[in-house]
């Protein structure tokens, strides 16, 4: 997700294109897997009747802050990886619609002690859940080159990700890397001069993604949406780099998220799990861009369970 400067905890993104692609049934069971500031969730919560409910997941301890008092709210403070447990905790096995928005929201990126902004001078933290006992700092201090290069490489896409792991290695030799300040400086050997930010910014979304864990945790999210969806019903996920819309993508090309299409035994014919409604991903309009930098980036997928 792109940074923005602003107090407000959450802008939501594209919030009125994925509430008119979820169709809500009034009376329906509906997942938001990112709740953050709540706006998605309370939008949903707009359309629903009495009988209708949504679940809720967020792992980040200052979201809760954020949950409104309706009954028909369940906020589940927990990484959307386990949906399939929680909502079977409530007796729920499928669902009327499915809503994600994934990546960091504006308050983790606003607030700097977290550790997530290259703006700011913070400990090397990066967690989403506050609990975890992986932090930036341990994966910068104890992770080998080979590690260091295949995370930059991977959930970066960083060019000289070989470089930086070795410079990084050779300087934690001196000290411990402790903050963002320091990484960044020590680093600067390795950072284009005139595309800093835009450098620094790759670098961290490697180490956050490995931090949280976030393309496993994604993975097993989406590999039980499937099961989790009743025949015709949403799946709407909106995703903020390409690691992320690639999985979307697979997942409804060919229900999985590593994107192999299975042929039917009988007929020989690929299996379609999903319809997609959106062949090209919807975009943000250039005034929403405008008022809201960190929309920039978002493509929202919208597809429906056969």
């Amino acid at each position: 997700m792109m940074e923005m400067m602003s107090n407000t905890y959450h802008i939501p993104v594209l919030l009125q294109q994925c509430i008119q692609h979820l169709s809500i049934n009034p009376d329906g069971v509906y997942v938001d897997l990112t709740f953050g500031g709540g706006g998605h969730s309370k939008e949903i919560l707009k359309h629903l009747s009495e009988k209708g409910k949504l679940f809720s997941f967020d792992q980040d301890e200052d979201a809760k802050a954020n949950i409104p008092n309706d009954k028909r709210l369940i906020f589940i403070p927990h990484n959307f990886r386990f949906i399939s447990n929680y909502l079977k905790l409530y007796g729920v096995t499928q669902v009327d619609g499915i809503l994600g928005d994934l990546g960091v929201s504006s308050h983790q990126f606003d607030k700097g002690e977290r550790g997530f902004s290259i703006r700011f001078n913070a400990d090397l933290d990066m967690r989403m859940n506050q609990k975890s006992a992986l932090t930036a700092h341990k994966v910068i201090n104890t992770y080998d080159v080979k590690q260091l290069t295949a995370m930059f490489r991977e959930y970066g896409e960083v060019d000289n990700a070989f470089k930086l792991a070795n410079v990084i290695v050779e300087q934690r030799a001196n000290g411990l890397i402790e903050s963002t300040t320091q990484f960044n400086e020590a680093i600067i050997k390795c950072t284009p001069k005139f595309e800093a930010n835009r450098y620094l910014a790759k670098v961290y979304q490697a180490i956050r993604i490995e931090v949280n864990q976030e393309m496993e945790a994604l993975k097993e999210c989406l590999t039980q949406c499937y099961s989790l969806l009743k025949p015709g019903a949403p799946l709407v996920v909106m995703s903020y780099h390409s690691l992320e819309d690639r999985l979307v993508k697979n997942l409804v090309k060919s229900g999985n998220v590593e994107g192999v299409e299975e042929k039917d035994i009988v007929f020989g014919t690929i299996k379609k799990y999903f319809k997609s409604l959106t062949n090209k991903p919807i975009v943000p309009s250039a005034e929403e861009i405008e008022g809201n930098s960190r929309a920039r980036s978002a493509k929202l997928r919208v597809a429906v369970k056969l």
